[in-house]
């Protein structure tokens, strides 16, 4: 008999939010930042628009396992449709916002889905350019209706709408809602998040009640929060990680979740909202180191040298720290003086002041990166998940820093390495299967329960997991030399000015790379040094950017084996995004997709 795991006393997460909300009635859940002003719910509120949805949507007659699909940004009411599907036992899934119209008919199709949220105009466009094609599509539910005033459309209506249905439903059938959570078992499957589709069409991943609750359990053991303490919601929420910090987490630690008024503002909400706990992708902090590194450029010589000395003090505590033997004495009261003087006022630039939790994954961490962050005071954490662990697998403890490494096993979870070194997961967080895909479901768990990740990997003695690659995405050079590519790209995307990098050698005699630039930070390089340039393709090819980017893959190359030293490169002279085929929602570039529509550039790179 399988083991009934619980969070907090619940073995369904439908079951623990209705406790919550009950419990933390009166203190705020929920921040959304429009028009300038941040509009606060609190948890009895949350509760209630999550009943008025999901009683709206079973006053349309949708029954158990039935399907609702939501294309919208970050906002309170994903998650009311989110969750108000979940209570009454519909499955849910979201659709990344950047989504191309048959992509949306895509995951409309195959998931069944019967209604399907969009926020706004553009969404809803897409929605009516295919719903011919989703003949179980019932009704279309806009948020926001600016442009669509007047709409006349007898299979769309508005969210404010819908929701006073349900609040009018809920007037008699309340206990509907509460039946239905009753009802819900560990088993149950709660959501569906579809693959990026790179290798084949897109795969739904089964979430079940059960995995979410041993992640719910699980959360203190990366996560040291207290109720009232603020994150902010920023990533997509139809990406695993995003899904499990913005729907899920505040249920074992109560924390308030904050969205941005839009993609662009994310910065400065970061500073407005100084939270206690922020993930991002790698990116995302690169990000900010670049806006430090080049805001310093432009001070004055006594503040880039008092930066240089307390930075440079910083990193030798940080290694000494990492080496099992931190500084103390005058020479550590000394460096908590110069944070306190100088670091403070850069983690208060960057909104990190308040910061108890930083954590990154998602794609390879340039080492540098967590080296920076650890030198002005902060813990960077690696982590390593998947869509198909629900999210964490891996955290690395902050007491037991080590650069390089993804850190431990949850505790409940077993980690080991199969044929090829490839990542092997087995536990309570292992998904129930791909939706409708039973053969694709038996070739990722095998008959003991192992999952199977893609990923290469090593244990070393701790315990400790490294993620080295994607088995897929190993390079054989022609000397028959394997090289892990996302190692030499970490080096490569630390830099300012490079956002991605995808190295290429496979069959050949010595290694290249496709360059993505940061256009921002470019943008500024070519002002500084008044370089001509009409638009992106242009700065692209001017002889100094060329330039710079050489200096900067030269000292990469410095760093780097032989073999593993980058002899050309060219640089993506098209300014790309999430709606390129080169990039996933996430914005990381696809490495097959990009050596097959550049196959010209890289075959000149090796014509010589």
């Amino acid at each position: 008999m399988a083991v009934i795991h619980t969070a907090f006393g619940h073995d369904t997460p439908q079951k623990l939010f209705r406790a919550r909300c009950r419990e933390w009635a009166e203190q705020p859940a929920l921040r959304h930042k429009k028009k300038g002003i941040w509009w606060s719910t609190n948890w009895a509120e949350y509760y209630a628009n999550v009943r008025a949805v999901g009683l709206a949507l079973d006053a349309l007659g949708l029954q158990r396992g039935d399907a609702i699909a939501i294309l919208s940004e970050n906002r309170p009411e994903w998650l009311y449709a989110d969750l108000g599907a979940q209570c009454m036992g519909f499955l849910s899934t979201g659709i990344y916002p950047t989504s191309s119209p048959e992509q949306v008919q895509y995951v409309i199709h195959n998931a069944g889905a019967q209604v399907l949220f969009v926020e706004n105009q553009e969404q809803y466009d897409k929605a009516s350019a295919v719903r011919h094609a989703c003949p179980m599509l019932r009704l279309i539910v806009i948020t926001d209706l600016n442009g669509l005033r007047g709409l006349d459309d007898a299979m769309a209506t508005d969210f404010a709408s819908f929701v006073t249905r349900g609040y009018e439903y809920a007037a008699q059938h309340a206990n509907r809602f509460e039946q239905s959570i009753d009802t819900g078992t560990p088993d149950d499957v709660a959501f569906l998040v579809y693959t990026s589709g790179t290798t084949g069409a897109p795969k739904g991943a089964m979430i079940a009640n059960r995995n979410l609750v041993f992640q719910i359990a699980s959360a203190r053991q990366y996560l040291d929060l207290e109720p009232g303490d603020r994150t902010l919601s920023f990533l997509p929420l139809c990406h695993i990680a995003e899904h499990m910090g913005s729907v899920y987490n505040p249920l074992a630690q109560g924390q308030i979740v904050h969205f941005p008024e839009n993609a662009g503002t994310v910065f400065n909400d970061v500073r407005e909202v100084a939270p206690h706990v922020l993930f991002g992708p790698p990116r995302f902090w690169e990000k900010m180191y670049s806006q430090v590194t080049l805001y310093m450029q432009d001070a004055i010589p006594l503040a880039r040298r008092v930066y240089a000395k307390v930075l440079a003090e910083g990193a030798a505590l940080a290694q000494a720290r990492l080496e099992g033997t931190p500084v103390t004495g005058w020479r550590a009261t000394r460096y908590r003086l110069l944070q306190t003087l100088v670091m403070s006022n850069l983690r208060s630039f960057l909104g990190l002041q308040n910061l108890k939790t930083a954590m990154t994954g998602a794609a390879p961490v340039p080492p540098d990166l967590l080296r920076w962050y650890m030198a002005v005071g902060i813990d960077l954490l690696e982590a390593f998940g998947m869509t198909e662990t629900c999210g964490f697998c891996t955290s690395m403890p902050p007491d037991r820093i080590k650069i390089g490494y993804a850190g431990v096993c949850a505790q409940g979870t077993e980690i080991r390495l199969g044929a090829e070194d490839e990542v092997l997961v087995r536990g309570p967080n292992v998904f129930a299967g791909y939706w409708q895909l039973p053969d694709k479901t038996r070739e990722a768990i095998d008959a003991d329960g192992w999952l199977h990740t893609g990923d290469c990997g090593e244990i070393d003695a701790d315990g400790y997991l490294r993620i080295k690659d994607r088995l897929k995405d190993i390079i054989i050079t022609s000397g028959g030399k394997n090289i892990t590519p996302s190692n030499i790209e970490n080096h490569i995307k630390f830099s300012p000015y490079i956002s991605d990098a995808v190295v290429i050698g496979e069959g050949r005699h010595y290694l290249t790379c496709l360059v993505m630039l940061d256009q921002d930070n470019v943008a500024k390089f070519a002002q500084d040094k008044q370089v001509p340039y009409t638009d992106f393709a242009s700065m692209t090819r001017a002889s100094q950017v060329i330039a710079l980017i050489q200096a900067e893959l030269e000292q990469v190359n410095a760093k780097l084996a032989r073999v593993e030293q980058i002899k050309d490169f060219r640089i993506i002279s098209q300014l790309l995004t999430a709606e390129d085929d080169e990039l996933t929602p996430t914005m990381k570039l696809k490495r097959k997709v990009v050596a097959r529509k550049y196959a010209e550039v890289i075959t000149a790179m090796y014509r010589s």
